[in-house]
Formats: C-alpha cells, structure tokens, sequence
C-alpha cells in the first residue's frame, strides 16, 4: 500500500502510474493530511451495465460496482485479484437514474472512511494505523456517466464540460455538439474558416466549472426526489 511513495520511479513528463498524474498531484496539495499517510486508499469506482446472457432478445442487465485501488503497482492494481465489488445491480432493465438508490449505502460508507477512517492492521509492521479512504474518481462511459453524475448526457446542454453553455444545434433529427474550435490559440487559421460549421469563431474558451461551481447550481435545485415514486413517471 506505500508503493505509490517509496517505490514508484518518477520521471518528469513519463506517466506510469496515476500518482504521476495531475489530479492525483492536485489531490495532494488540496489534501496534504491525507498524502501524508501513504497507506491512505486511494480508488477509482468503475461501473458498467451489460447483459450476461449474451442475447439481445432477452430483457436483462447487471451492473456491478467495482472499486479499484490504486496504492499497489500498476500491473496489480488493475487485475481482479485486487479489485472490490462493491455492488451487483441485477434486474429486468437498467437502473438508470434509481442508481442513486442503490449507491447509497456504498456512498455513506465511502464517507465514513474519508471523514472518520477506520483503524486498520498492518501486517507489515505488525501496529495499527488510522486508515482513510478517498474515490478519486469513477470509470464509465458516457451513458453511465449521466446515471452516476445526474447530469443529463441527452439534449442540447448534454456536454458536462461545458455545462450551461453547450454549443449545440438541430440538424434534421439530430443534435449535433458545435464550438469546438473556441478552444483553438486566438489567431488559428480555423477560426476563420467556415468550414467546420459554416460560421467563424471568435469566441475565447470557456471558463472550467470546478466542483464549487457544480455545487452552487446544484443549490438551486428546489425539490428533488431520488428513486421510484409517484412524481417520477417519466424516470427511466
């Protein structure tokens, strides 16, 4: 579990292991009491839906809750000996945003280990240690992504980067994502081409949402009702 720490070979610009990644970088510096402890856990949660009879016709989904720590080596950290499954959703269809529900009580534990921690034998050294726990963050793809966030991959806001101010527009029956080359250096001959979608952009990049943002808009939010109830008929 200190392998991250005392025996990762660093080189600047080589990425081998998450710790050489930025928000692992970024983690720390937010959160410099929990990188002291480098048998503090740190996971991802991966989550996915598939049908385990391989048959289309039939009208089934599981959805298991994997946690994945990164402390280890690489080539170990990624392999099912050393992966938790915290959860296995099975049902006639998907859980869709009734997700929240079915989380909840991985979510409060996943809590308690970051707020309060747990102690922990170290077989190791042979003592105990006060152990935390952090999610750095989940694995899954787009679709998956709108059911665990609870932002809405459909329609014209469905960019979760761009958030409120998604470029989007109707072609015939589809919506199509546009704005891209906002993010292009100010001067790129692309932006003054129209080519791409018919107009030239001018437009500076948009600003990054960080999680204090997203928590203010979710503020804003008058009523919300998780799961199955009468006032969600339209909950998939």
């Amino acid at each position: 579990m200190r392998w991250h720490q005392e025996k990762r070979v660093t080189e600047e610009g080589i990425l081998r292991h998450p710790a050489d990644g930025e928000a692992w970088k970024e983690f720390d510096r937010l959160h410099p009491w929990f990188a002291q402890e480098p048998r503090n856990v740190r996971m991802g949660l991966a989550i996915n839906g598939f049908n385990p009879f391989g048959n289309m016709h039939n009208s089934y989904s599981i959805w298991p809750i994997i946690l994945v720590p990164y402390n280890s080596l690489p080539w170990k950290c990624i392999k099912d000996p050393f992966m938790m499954m915290s959860l296995l959703i099975p049902g006639p269809k998907a859980p869709g945003r009734d997700i929240d529900v079915y989380i909840r009580p991985l979510i409060d534990k996943l809590k308690e280990l970051w707020n309060h921690g747990v102690e922990t034998f170290d077989a190791s050294t042979g003592q105990t240690f006060h152990m935390h726990a952090a999610v750095m963050w989940t694995i899954n793809d787009f679709p998956a992504y709108g059911n665990l966030s609870g932002w809405s991959t459909k329609g014209y806001k469905a960019c979760p980067v761009c958030n409120v101010e998604t470029s989007s527009r109707k072609l015939n029956s589809k919506i199509c994502y546009m704005g891209h080359h906002r993010y292009l250096p100010h001067g790129h001959s692309w932006r003054a081409s129209r080519e791409h979608d018919g107009d030239f952009e001018f437009n500076p990049a948009l600003k990054e949402y960080l999680g204090d943002d997203i928590l203010r808009q979710l503020k804003k939010i008058i009523e919300a009702r998780p799961g199955k109830n009468e006032n969600n008929k339209d909950r998939k």
